[in-house]
């Protein structure tokens, strides 16, 4: 069951952690872009298409209105903002996944504009859109100040910043922590999943809101069973498929007998097929 909208408090902020050690953020976009580059998310990407609608109804598109899907990958929020009319551009730094939401909305005869870009450094002027929307996807670049601050250039004064994004506590945020257990991430790099707590979103975008409005939502991973689940993401889904590829064979044997009694642990499918509840935030911003 979705919880109730509500209004993220802007007078306060997460306390500032101790700095660690500056990483090496351009070396670490060149592994990411590599990560998302290989399997083939398309196909992880279509199950979450009910997130991109769910967002895009939240974000309130409205024909016309020029919206900004960023890191995009096989374009769910591209492909909903379009179905409201909106003049869509849809940015990722992975250019196959591009390919991929093209050949979705031409599918459909939607006139989308599709671009290669980089959502630390958009291409685009100043308050050049009415909304800008992310599905998982800007929580993936390393500079979490920048990305932030990049989608509030880009949105005109009273436009709208709607994102999706996995919660700490949820099955991703587990998912992350598992797999960091077996292959730890660079360090000094802030979790990604730290877009999915209210008040570190209220960290990034505060200073220049006018409203930021938060909802936990469930999306539901439906798969035949446990084992299924890890074929399909160990095969297609970028960050899972390096993991493994990373590790020895006892080590992906390992890695893989955790997942599985992390997916037992959160089925709430009965035995005949898995259903696990992915707890993520969505937020929409108004932008002073």
């Amino acid at each position: 069951m979705n919880a109730p909208i509500e209004t993220c408090t802007l007078t306060q902020a997460a306390p500032q952690a101790a700095p660690s050690p500056a990483p090496d953020l351009a070396a670490i976009k060149t592994r990411q872009q590599a990560t998302w580059a290989s399997g083939d998310y398309a196909v992880i990407g279509t199950t979450l298409q009910i997130v991109g609608e769910t967002l895009a109804e939240a974000a309130d598109v409205r024909a016309g209105e020029r919206v900004l899907d960023v890191a995009a990958g096989n374009g769910n929020a591209t492909l909903a903002a379009a179905r409201r009319f909106a003049a869509v551009t849809s940015t990722d730094y992975v250019p196959h996944l591009l390919d991929k939401g093209a050949a979705r909305a031409q599918a459909e005869g939607l006139a989308v504009s599709f671009q290669a870009a980089d959502v630390e450094a958009l291409p685009f002027a100043d308050g050049s859109f009415d909304v800008a929307l992310s599905t998982f996807g800007a929580m993936f670049a390393p500079d979490h100040a920048r990305t932030a601050a990049e989608l509030l250039r880009v949105v005109r004064p009273g436009g709208r910043i709607g994102f999706a994004a996995w919660t700490p506590e949820g099955f991703i945020g587990q998912l992350f922590r598992l797999v960091g257990s077996h292959v730890p991430p660079p360090a000094g790099l802030r979790s990604p999943v730290k877009w999915g707590d209210e008040p570190y979103v209220v960290e990034l975008f505060g200073p220049h809101a006018d409203d930021i409005r938060c909802s936990r939502r469930i999306f539901n991973f439906r798969y035949r069973s446990p084992a299924h689940w890890v074929e399909v993401f160990r095969t297609y889904y970028g960050p899972t498929h390096k993991a493994f590829a990373a590790l020895d064979g006892d080590g992906q044997a390992r890695l893989q007998a955790d997942l599985l009694t992390l997916l037992e642990s959160r089925n709430v499918g009965g035995g005949g097929s898995l259903v696990v509840p992915g707890e993520y935030l969505e937020v929409v911003v108004t932008r002073h």
